[in-house]
């Protein structure tokens, strides 16, 4: 009788690592992340959660009212755990600092667990098109609360002192 085949790749089996694609939305669809200030938050907050090593952000952008994040996850997190400390990081200094009053986050969060090179290709693409889509930037290098921008912006920084 013949074996079935196997569906993980032998590299990934014991490997904890997991991507997401995940998607959050702020309350009741306000378009709480528009301001330069509050994105500069978030921004501020994923920096200082990969720098903890609570996960690696790969990509991300920062849409008016939502935010979609490219990230991997480590040994004992869950991405459950992972959204948990951006929302609730973004939340307490949101509140803290700007004396924000309001509900910030809509309840829960989408995700997709990114489980090939084709697909993770696939996800940067749409987080790159995304404010272009939405007519918030003429071309992907043009929106400031992406990723990709700022890459770009501290690239160019290093060239220019170099």
């Amino acid at each position: 009788m013949a074996h079935p085949g196997r569906n993980a790749a032998t590299e990934n089996i014991l490997n904890p690592s997991r991507t997401f694609f995940a998607t959050t939305s702020a309350s009741m669809g306000m378009r709480l992340l528009q301001s330069e200030r509050n994105a500069n938050l978030l921004i501020d907050v994923l920096r200082s959660l990969a720098a903890e090593r609570k996960f690696e952000l790969h990509d991300f952008v920062i849409m008016p009212d939502h935010v979609h994040l490219l990230l991997t996850i480590h040994d004992e997190m869950t991405i459950e755990k992972a959204m948990q400390f951006v929302k609730g990081r973004f939340s307490y200094r949101l509140k803290q600092e700007f004396g924000y009053l309001g509900e910030v986050w809509h309840r829960g969060f989408t995700e997709e667990q990114v489980m090939t090179q084709e697909s993770f290709n696939a996800h940067r693409a749409y987080i790159a098109q995304n404010p272009v889509k939405a007519g918030l930037a003429a071309s992907v290098d043009e929106f400031p609360f992406c990723f990709r921008y700022l890459a770009k912006k501290k690239a160019d920084a290093k060239i220019s002192r170099g």
